[in-house]
């Protein structure tokens, strides 16, 4: 299905052009009963990005990080915001990105990674496409410390939780991602099953 049809686009203006694009863009849309209503919308471009969750099968085990999010704590968050790796594409493919992303912020390389969907976050106002993989993980393919990249700003800390804790961790509050939710909940689902399936 296509809705390239229904879109006409009337003017597009450009409000910030710092850190990434946030342009105001004018429009009619043709309605579902065939009449055309114009709309303004704003749209925030930062790009497409990846981000993964490490697992260790055997262990029931993931890699998890935290790092300050200055959006998080101006909206009420006082705390490091506990995630799964994740990073922009920068014009890479999704796995060479998340392969490089995982090792910079995490220290670990990874051997084999499955991307297992791909999803809008914020599709009312934000573009980026995030491109979502899975990965094996054992303790020896750990190479470095991590931490990310300083100059970016960036201080990140890696840590290892067994998936029940996460799951619990969800549930109390101390995760509220939404991408490492996704990845958390896939993974009790397809990865971590009780059942053997």
């Amino acid at each position: 299905m296509t809705v390239a049809h229904r879109v006409r686009l009337e003017d597009v203006i450009t409000l910030a052009d710092d850190w990434y694009v946030l342009k105001k863009s004018t429009f009619s849309f043709q309605r579902a009963d065939g009449s055309w209503q114009r709309q303004s919308r704003e749209t925030y471009d930062r790009g497409n990005g990846a981000t993964i969750l490490l697992y260790d099968p055997e262990r029931r085990t993931v890699i998890l990080t935290r790092q300050f999010r200055y959006p998080a704590f101006v909206n009420g968050h006082d705390d490091l915001l506990i995630e799964t790796p994740a990073g922009l594409l920068d014009n890479a493919a999704p796995e060479e990105r998340i392969r490089a992303e995982t090792q910079e912020e995490t220290g670990f390389h990874v051997r084999e990674v499955r991307q297992i969907f791909d999803a809008f976050m914020s599709p009312g106002s934000v573009t980026e496409r995030l491109h979502f993989f899975v990965g094996e993980y054992r303790l020896d393919d750990r190479l470095s410390a991590g931490g990310g990249n300083a100059e970016e700003g960036e201080d990140i800390a890696t840590f290892e939780v067994g998936i029940d804790e996460a799951m619990a961790m969800i549930d109390s509050g101390a995760i509220r991602d939404g991408k490492t939710i996704m990845l958390l909940q896939y993974a009790a689902l397809k990865l971590f099953r009780s059942d053997g399936r």
